[in-house]
């Protein structure tokens, strides 16, 4: 059986323990140094950089989020031992973990953090395709020549390298398609390293639940479970004709990945056409208030990502779901392209305001679209709103302030709501 230790990255024939270094940390599969495409996903990121950057930290639990009337941004391994979990009121985490720190996002140094795991990446494979600032997918295909090891041992070599060099933890996926590597690194977190192979796909795949397809939430398992299909056994004994009339454009993709097929490359190159960012909440709100706060940290995500990708965008679009599950979008084309969490957030807070009667809301999104380099964004004087340019460069001047004493030198007040 082919192992390898995640320790001192030996490769050997069998054994529970490394014939070198002794360590327990090893994994063993037969199809391990055939495999090579991976999904790397770092362990409570947010978290983990708050922890990295004050030891005192360690060991205790630590929660990411707003004021006591926000949400979970992220929480780290030990406050989820609690039940902690993102998107879970704050009020309703303290009750859970009433020893828990809180610590308000610094959106700009997970940035920076992400660069610095991107750049080992790219050591790698020229082709990586980011998902988010704290997971990836790898193809390492042809590239065991290049560094004279197969893709397992320099999967194992990224992330012990992450952990030496950076602080931060990260879980690998390895299998033969995107799919089925993405649903790996959530195998065995914090710190796992999981293998799906070719010949044991169909074996892994028959007993799982549907939920574990990514994009599959719970709306979709209520109209899959009305059709009573709650595991992949369950999609096998549907023909892919049925599968497509009953859920139309899905229904193909159900009936492929019940069969452990994903014919989606890995593409490194694939355009950014939209930067946008949501949360759903535990508990159904109409609170104007809460609703208010919720749209500003999702403006203020999106406006940090634009800024450190160097994008602005056109159009601002607003993404609402009701309790019944049924979505509400509305957009906004601007009169020039914005980056500015200013300008976002008013956007979609005027957009906001014409639906806020459809309520109560489970989710909330705000995105920006038809994007264009940040060097055409936020020329020109707004005629119609005379304090605009003021605002626009008061949040530079919060943003060079951020940058030179961290994100937590200035918080606006809204963002405590």
């Amino acid at each position: 059986m082919p192992s390898l230790c995640r320790d001192c990255l030996h490769d050997f024939d069998s054994g529970t323990r490394c014939p070198v270094c002794r360590s327990p940390r090893v994994l063993a599969h037969p199809e391990l140094f055939d495999l090579s495409i991976a999904h790397m996903d770092c362990d409570a990121f947010y978290a983990a950089v708050e922890k990295r950057d004050n030891p005192d930290l360690e060991g205790k639990p630590v929660i990411i989020g707003g004021g006591r009337r926000g949400v979970v941004s992220t929480a780290c391994y030990v406050a989820r031992i609690k039940g902690v979990k993102s998107a879970m009121p704050m009020f309703k985490a303290l009750q859970l973990c009433p020893e828990a720190i809180v610590v308000r996002g610094r959106m700009d140094r997970y940035v920076e953090v992400s660069k610095q795991v991107r750049a080992l990446m790219d050591g790698l494979t020229p082709v990586v395709e980011p998902l988010s600032l704290d997971e990836a997918f790898m193809d390492l295909t042809g590239t065991a020549r290049l560094h004279g090891a197969p893709p397992a041992v320099m999967l194992a070599r990224l992330v012990k390298r992450m952990q030496d060099e950076i602080g931060i933890t990260g879980s690998i996926g390895l299998s033969h398609n995107k799919f089925l590597a993405k649903v790996a690194s959530d195998l065995d977190k914090p710190r796992g390293f999981s293998v799906i192979g070719q010949a044991e796909t169909m074996d892994f795949l028959r007993p799982q639940p549907v939920r574990l397809i990514w994009g599959i939430g719970p709306a979709a398992q209520d109209s899959l479970a009305r059709a009573g299909i709650r595991t992949f056994d369950d999609l096998l004994r549907w023909d892919l004709r049925d599968l497509q009339h009953r859920f139309g454009g899905m229904g193909a993709r159900l009936w492929h990945l019940a069969r452990g097929k994903d014919a989606r490359r890995v593409s490194a190159h694939r355009p950014i056409k939209s930067l946008s960012n949501e949360t759903t909440f535990p508990e159904d709100t109409a609170d104007p208030d809460i609703l208010d706060g919720h749209i500003w940290r999702v403006a203020e995500k999106v406006s940090a990502r634009a800024k450190a990708k160097g994008k602005a965008g056109r159009v601002v679009t607003l993404k609402l779901k009701r309790a019944n599950h049924k979505g509400l979008t509305r957009r906004q084309s601007l009169h020039q392209p914005t980056q500015l969490a200013d300008t976002i957030y008013r956007t979609a807070r005027a957009l906001f305001d014409g639906a806020a009667d459809q309520g109560p809301f489970r989710l909330l999104g705000v995105g920006i679209s038809d994007l264009v380099p940040a060097t055409a964004a936020d020329r020109e004087a707004d005629l119609l709103d005379t304090g605009a340019a003021r605002r626009a460069e008061a949040e530079r001047a919060l943003d060079r302030i951020k940058t030179r004493f961290g994100t937590d030198a200035i918080v606006k007040g809204r963002a405590l709501r």
